[in-house]
């Protein structure tokens, strides 16, 4: 290896806590860390990329009639698809339950990762969000329940309320979808090994520890 190479290597995946396509990406690419030779070197980073800017902090009816709206088509083959989601999140422990899911704006949800980036809770509080939005109904939204999420995923109270009631981390949020934009991701997840491989969409595992590898051997060259 290049010696001159960080001894960290850095995967950074954009992604919406509201896309569960997302949630299964991360399933996806904790399997193919565990699997990888170098799985002590990798450091995950969380970026921001929101669906839906424009929606409101929580949208009234259900995620299924939104999509109906939004995607065109039917309810039935809305449900279908969600069939479908299910059962692949079932066969890596995720538990989907579109029928309680509340839409709504993910903005101050993406502000709050980057605290937790700070914090080291990164990881924690994209968990806590996915499981907080898909399995349990929350709206992650609004104020109290990010409040309580949050907290939750192990951030101090004050700091939690000390974003939600300002625009810390508005600027952070932006510059990682200026980014995306500058990268040409028009879909989530996006995963970016070591600034040297990408991939894009809910990779199987085996797909994306290739991309753990390629990038890391890379770096020899």
């Amino acid at each position: 290896m290049d010696p001159s190479a960080p001894e960290v290597m850095t995967v950074e995946v954009w992604a919406d806590v509201v896309c569960p396509w997302c949630q299964l990406g991360k399933a996806y690419l904790e399997s193919a860390i565990a699997r990888f030779e170098h799985a002590d070197s990798v450091e995950v980073v969380w970026r921001s990329f929101e669906l839906d800017p424009q929606a409101p902090a929580v949208r009234e009816g259900s995620l299924t009639d939104h999509l109906v709206r939004k995607l065109g088509g039917s309810v039935e083959q809305v449900d279908e698809l969600h069939e479908m989601i299910c059962q692949r999140g079932s066969e890596v422990g995720v538990d989907f339950q579109f029928d309680v899911a509340k839409p709504g704006n993910s903005f101050d949800a993406h502000r709050l990762l980057h605290l937790a980036k700070e914090r080291g809770r990164q990881a924690e509080l994209a968990d806590a969000l996915y499981t907080a939005y898909f399995t349990d109904g929350q709206p992650i939204g609004e104020p109290t329940a990010l409040a309580t999420i949050a907290t939750g995923a192990g951030l101090q109270p004050h700091e939690v309320a000390d974003v939600l009631g300002s625009d810390r981390y508005g600027p952070d949020v932006r510059a990682d979808e200026a980014e995306a934009q500058s990268l040409g991701v028009s879909g989530v997840p996006f995963f970016v090994f070591d600034r040297r491989v990408a991939a894009s969409g809910a990779q199987p595992p085996e797909v994306l520890l290739g991309g753990l590898e390629q990038a890391w051997a890379a770096r020899g060259r």
